[in-house]
């Protein structure tokens, strides 16, 4: 007997249901959340307020909205005192500025750092805080003291609400080429780098990217960016269904590269949430980007690789135990995220991640899937290792050199 087939219209019909359930479960899980993460954006706006009347010399200071170009320009007009007193004067603003020189922006969020565990501290001391209260200071308070560690070169920092961060791994002045790492839901300062499950969070995912491009081309000089510089959605939650966060953190993510020093090639590693980032975002990034590789991707809001208007190679990779494929790729109404990335019609070139397990371990050393990253990040496309066998998706099968 020939087992039964549903018709594409019945299977459509099946999709769309699949979507009004998500939809149902997402608008009684997720509300609640949204609501509960809301908080006073209070430093980073009063600097901001205190940026805008400021002058300098007699004039005032460029808008914190300037292009990457403007700002650049702004600081190669002052000496490095003035700078400097711009950066100590206003840390949270000079650190987050898209432009500004970023040796100055490292230290500029040093002291923003130490400021804010300063606050910290005094909270823990003085203020009355519930049970969860003290708990939440705590874990901030602990997060402030290992981003204030020796060496580590903080790129973005804003500890307003639940927290955002950025921190480069090498030297992003000297690299050839530069891997820019976009997380996704339930990324925030707390989550920004984790003891267990390590490479699940942006620092153990930089981490791990960087030793495996080391290894597989030891000449190149490279950089990585753990890039959490947006808000993500919370959770399960009605944020994570549509591209309202999305868009903000494409527009965020596009500036970030469009401030890069020096004329590096840039590959964006997408994962999960991040995915749908990128894939906003890919129209409007610099010619500069010429890879963007999703992992566990829901969609990237496009029908297609045509659709995405990227200049760069799309990559595309999902480990088998990924509950995101269950996931409905569908986009109805401004629900759902689009096209699975992974199927043949998307036009992706789809990569092996053998040895990751689940949703969250694409970046751990040793895997498949990590390897092909690294290669990726350094340009060494015909090492890549395919999800199938007979099609060379590092290739110039595409329509397009890969060497």
């Amino acid at each position: 007997m020939t087992p039964f087939s549903p018709s594409p219209a019945l299977a459509g019909w099946r999709g769309l249901l699949a979507l009004v359930l998500v939809f149902i479960m997402l608008t009684t899980t997720g509300w609640t959340a949204e609501r509960q993460r809301s908080a006073p954006r209070d430093f980073f706006d009063a600097e901001s307020v205190a940026w805008r009347k400021a002058r300098l010399d007699g004039r005032a200071l460029p808008g914190i909205d300037s292009s990457p170009a403007r700002l650049a320009a702004f600081f190669a007009s002052l000496d490095s005192s003035r700078s400097n007193r711009l950066a100590h004067r206003f840390p949270l603003v000079v650190g987050n500025l898209n432009g500004a020189p970023i040796a100055l922006r490292y230290r500029a969020n040093r002291t923003a750092i130490a400021r804010s565990l300063t606050f910290e501290v005094e909270q823990w001391k003085t203020a009355k805080l519930t049970a969860d209260g003290r708990h939440h200071n705590m874990r901030r308070i602990h997060r402030f003291q290992a981003l204030m560690r020796p060496g580590r070169q903080i790129l973005a920092f804003d500890p307003s609400g639940s927290g955002r961060a950025a921190e480069v791994f090498g030297s992003l002045e000297r690299a050839e080429r530069v891997s820019v790492i976009v997380p996704g839901v339930d990324t925030n300062l707390l989550t920004f780098q984790r003891s267990a499950r390590k490479y699940s969070a942006p620092v153990g995912m930089a981490q791990s990217l960087y030793a495996a491009e080391r290894v597989a081309s030891p000449r190149t000089r490279t950089a990585v960016i753990a890039w959490a510089d947006y808000v993500t959605p919370v959770g399960i939650g009605m944020d994570s269904a549509t591209g309202r966060l999305a868009e903000n953190g494409a527009l965020r993510l596009a500036r970030l590269v469009d401030a890069l020093p020096g004329a590096s090639e840039v590959a964006l590693f997408c994962h999960s949430y991040g995915s749908v980032v990128c894939g906003v975002a890919a129209r409007d990034l610099s010619p500069r980007v010429t890879d963007i590789a999703v992992a566990g991707s829901p969609g990237m809001r496009a029908g297609n690789v045509a659709e995405l208007r990227a200049r760069a190679r799309v990559w595309a990779m999902r480990d088998r135990d990924d509950w995101i494929e269950d996931v409905p790729h569908l986009q109805v109404g401004g629900l759902g995220h689009g096209a699975d990335p992974m199927a043949p019609e998307f036009g992706a070139r789809v990569m092996s991640a053998d040895g990751a397990i689940g949703h969250s371990g694409y970046f751990e050393p040793g895997t498949e899937s990590i390897a092909n990253l690294a290669v990726i990040g350094v340009g060494s496309y015909a090492e890549v290792v395919c999800a199938h066998e007979d099609i060379e998706c590092g290739s110039d099968i595409f329509g397009e050199a890969a060497a």
